[in-house]
């Protein structure tokens, strides 16, 4: 696939997503919008991707939605920011209700629309240089991008709020702490380590993956019988998958497993 805004690239089962304007600091316009949802839905529909990188390119992730697109011209009227904010609803639905594991590596900046992306992703790794900042309101702008549901199921209610009416630029070490971020890597090894993470999660079962991530995805809205329920139906069926026959019978042949993760460094 070609174009103009994104790389896309799919080794060993993972597919590989990154923006590239790095003159912008990979800050969204409508052509990379566009094309990222395009990118995300080729990785979806593809069954040789099993598992799904979003980065930046330039040492930067993204800068969040381009201000240069935003002019009075662009955004005549509420009803044109109404329109063009639905537009993106496609991009943060399709990540969010992916059965395929995300992982995002960040490095530099993920402002903005940038950082509510990155939350969307299971999985987030940084480099020390990266830095998160809900900075809409320093546009005049609202959260975005999924930012409202995202970000106080990951860190609470008081801290979202701090960061979204503050907007506090967190640096990768206080992202980690706060639960945000899974690890933090040096810039030259992250790359690896990213394709590491990915092809682990291609070799584990996509039906364990998609069940687990559909059953996240309702925990903080549903009860403990519910759960119990969406558990005994989900390893009904996780019971008689492939990957469930194949980890058996390798458990049984005293065979290593096919999904292992990759320590750390």
């Amino acid at each position: 696939m070609t174009f103009q805004t994104i790389e896309y690239a799919v080794a060993q089962g993972v597919a590989t997503i990154a923006l590239n304007r790095p003159h912008k600091r990979n800050a969204l316009d409508g052509v990379m919008r566009k094309e990222l949802l395009q990118a995300i839905d080729a990785a979806m529909d593809d069954d040789a991707v099993r598992a799904l990188v979003l980065t930046g390119r330039g040492g930067h992730f993204c800068a969040g939605g381009d201000i240069s697109s935003m002019t009075p011209d662009a955004v005549p009227d509420a009803a044109a920011g109404r329109s063009r904010m639905r537009a993106a609803a496609p991009l943060v639905e399709r990540l969010e209700r992916s059965e395929k594991p995300i992982i995002a590596a960040v490095d530099g900046s993920a402002y903005g629309a940038g950082f509510s992306i990155a939350l969307l992703a299971d999985l987030i790794i940084a480099t020390p240089a990266a830095r998160f900042c809900m900075s809409f309101l320093r546009v005049g702008l609202v959260p975005d991008c999924g930012a409202l549901y995202t970000l106080p199921r990951l860190v609470g209610l008081a801290r979202a709020r701090q960061l979204m009416l503050t907007t506090r630029e967190l640096d990768a070490a206080t992202a980690l702490d706060w639960g945000l971020v899974t690890e933090v890597v040096p810039a030259p090894e992250i790359a690896a380590r990213v394709q590491a993470m990915g092809a682990a999660l291609a070799s584990a079962s996509p039906a364990a993956i998609a069940l687990t991530r559909c059953g996240l995805a309702q925990s903080l809205g549903s009860t403990l019988p519910g759960l119990l329920e969406y558990e005994a139906t989900a390893q009904g069926t996780a019971y008689t998958s492939a990957g469930h026959r194949e980890a058996v019978r390798r458990f049984l042949a005293r065979e290593p497993a096919l999904f292992q993760w990759p320590a750390a460094r």
